[in-house]
């Protein structure tokens, strides 16, 4: 059995076989590619060397991006690309067995929402009215919950005093009153700022005056009213499929996995995990989650 080549002459070796002996488009070649930089990042982070990759561990992979809220579509993808780097292994000489031989896609006890395109969300934009005194706000509600892959339980109950936008993120209490930090996007910066003075004309209500977005009787919005807005402003743009708050943050996921985003980054964005908020680690964190974003997040370029 050949001796491995460091992970990136191995991908330009995979690169290059998949260009010469399968003849695919640059598009499937890039993705295969990204494929397998997420397959070394999750290996990396477990201490499991390549060469020791069995069945088991593949489906672990497959779990965590089931976790990460990736579509069935994406994973079925994801998969085939994995599929290729591991039968190059075989072919080439790096493995003398296959793993995916005996690789089933696990099979799921709940069927996740419908991943919306960045035209669909664009299309939802568009559909925002322009004369109506509640779309800066709303128009600013989805940004975010896209741009940052925010739960909508989080996006209702986000506070003042935990958003920078000078600095560009949030401070989210999540699930288990862990927090974890959470970049914006510049757009969603630019909408927040735009619905902040609109915000400062309400009669707001003195337990919601730390609460960013407010119902027009300056009191905090429930989840049941930002799921009718999603709803009906993918109605209005024709989207056919079920759409919900929630639908936005699996989208905000996908697009990001699909971008090329490290899988750590975007656990970390998600909620999955807890981190520290101390001055320092808040500065650390905080460029290097928002390099991901704008780098890989379609709304950020």
């Amino acid at each position: 059995m050949r001796p491995l080549n460091p992970p990136g002459k191995l991908l330009s070796d995979f690169e290059n076989f998949l260009l010469l002996e399968r003849g695919l488009s640059s598009h499937t070649l890039e993705s295969y590619c990204t494929d397998a930089i997420h397959l070394f990042e999750f290996l990396q982070e477990r201490n499991i060397p390549l060469t020791d990759t069995d069945t088991d561990t593949l489906h672990q992979f497959l779990c965590t991006l089931h976790d990460l809220g990736i579509s069935p579509r994406s994973q079925a993808r994801i998969l085939s690309g994995i599929r290729a780097f591991f039968r190059f292994l075989r072919l080439e000489g790096y493995m003398e067995s296959d793993p995916c031989e005996l690789l089933e896609a696990p099979r799921f006890g709940r069927v996740l929402p419908d991943v919306l395109s960045v035209e669909d969300i664009d299309a939802m934009i568009l559909a925002l009215d322009p004369d109506k005194e509640e779309t800066p706000r709303n128009h600013a509600i989805i940004e975010t919950l896209y741009g940052s892959g925010l739960r909508v339980s989080e996006l209702v109950e986000l506070r003042m005093s935990r958003t920078n936008l000078d600095e560009g993120y949030v401070i989210i209490i999540g699930k288990g009153n862990k927090q974890r930090l959470v970049p914006l996007s510049p757009e969603a910066i630019r909408l927040i700022k735009d619905y902040l003075p609109i915000r400062e004309k309400l009669k707001i209500k003195s337990d919601s005056k730390d609460i960013l977005f407010l119902n027009r009787r300056g009191g905090m919005m429930t989840r049941v009213m930002v799921f009718y807005i999603i709803r009906d402003l993918a109605k209005e743009a024709g989207i056919i499929k079920k759409v919900s708050p929630h639908t936005l943050r699996h989208s905000f996921a996908t697009h990001l996995l699909e971008g090329g985003a490290n899988l750590r980054a975007i656990q970390e964005m998600l909620g999955h995990e807890s981190i520290s908020t101390t001055e320092i680690y808040i500065h650390l964190d905080r460029s290097r989650l928002r390099s991901e974003l704008l780098e890989h997040h379609p709304h950020y370029k």
